[in-house]
């Protein structure tokens, strides 16, 4: 099982910030260091990308990864050139989780339908995997606002990735339509960090289902977004679980889950234990281990969980 981590500290982002909690991240041996991207809100990260650039300078090995890069808010071409930007300043580390966004007042603030975000989103992928392939992408000659009259010239992408055929996609997706649409495409599903384990066994079955169908061979990679805090203080786990617990997620039939439906919290038995069951109940291949969302633990704390995980997956 492949491990990756999000920032444990969001409240700082400066590029020195970042890259030393990426630093320190290689060095525990996390594979992938993760940010997702979200606007418009306190604290908000509206190009991971750039942010994701600082990290690439200060480390040596680590991914570079998004949870889920919008691609709907984007032009396609720009995109794809901003990656293959990326994966050629950290010689060949970018890893992309890719999605669709879901809050409508965003949506309408890049003048995307959200209705149409899906298609938006299928037919912006398609685009940006042919031009990472080095293909010539047909662009019309009309003049902006007008409708294409027909004629048109091909452009090329410099730079390519330096993955090929290009660097590995994951999809970000909640719920029947988007699980469809992961599996249909053939990509591994990023599951959400907010899912109970019945939840996922049956969103699983349900990318599986709609991979097979469409012709795919099996997906192999099946990551995970997951909270996970170590301790053997038996009061701190008790005080962590009970924060954790004022801000329970409700499954999609309404009701509230428990915690340990949604976050791994516990002394080192219990989390290598209960990593080790999504591996052997849900094929898990990785588990990104996602920020503590609650104020009232020191920093230091953060530091000695993070530092744990790796050991308990190794030992």
């Amino acid at each position: 099982m492949k491990l990756g981590l999000t920032p444990w500290n969001f409240s700082d982002l400066s590029a020195n910030a970042l890259s030393e909690q990426a630093r320190v991240a290689e060095g525990l041996g996390y594979e992938s260091f993760w940010l997702p991207e979200n606007h418009f809100n306190p604290g908000a990260i509206p190009d991971p990308l750039m942010l994701l650039a600082a990290v690439a300078a200060a480390t040596e090995r680590i991914r570079l990864a998004t949870t889920s890069y919008l691609l709907p808010l984007r032009n396609p071409l720009q995109a794809a050139e901003q990656v293959a930007v990326l994966d050629q300043l950290s010689r060949g580390r970018v890893l992309l989780g890719v999605g669709r966004g879901y809050a409508p007042k965003m949506l309408q603030a890049f003048n995307v339908v959200p209705r149409e975000k899906r298609k938006l989103f299928e037919e912006s992928l398609e685009v940006m995997i042919r031009a990472w392939q080095g293909e010539s992408i047909m662009v019309s000659d009309a003049a902006a606002g007008e409708r294409d009259q027909g004629g048109g010239h091909g452009v090329e992408l410099d730079p390519l990735p330096v993955q090929k055929p290009h660097p590995p996609i994951w999809v970000a997706a909640f719920g029947p339509k988007a699980l469809a649409q992961a599996g249909r495409l053939g990509l591994p599903y990023l599951a959400s960090p907010m899912e109970s384990m019945s939840q996922l066994r049956a969103n699983y079955d349900a990318h599986a289902s709609a991979a097979e169908q469409a012709g795919h061979p099996v997906v192999a990679t099946r990551p995970i977004m997951r909270t996970v805090f170590v301790s053997e203080n038996a009061s701190e786990l008790d005080a962590v679980r009970e924060r954790l617990g004022q801000n329970v997620p409700q499954d999609r039939r309404g009701e509230e889950m428990a915690l340990d439906e949604w976050a791994v919290v516990g002394k080192g038995a219990y989390v290598r234990e209960k990593l080790q069951e999504y591996g052997r109940e849900l094929g898990i291949t990785h588990v990104v281990v996602t920020r503590i969302r609650v104020g009232g633990i020191e920093e230091s704390r953060l530091r000695e969980s993070v530092a744990r995980v790796p050991e308990l997956i190794r030992g």
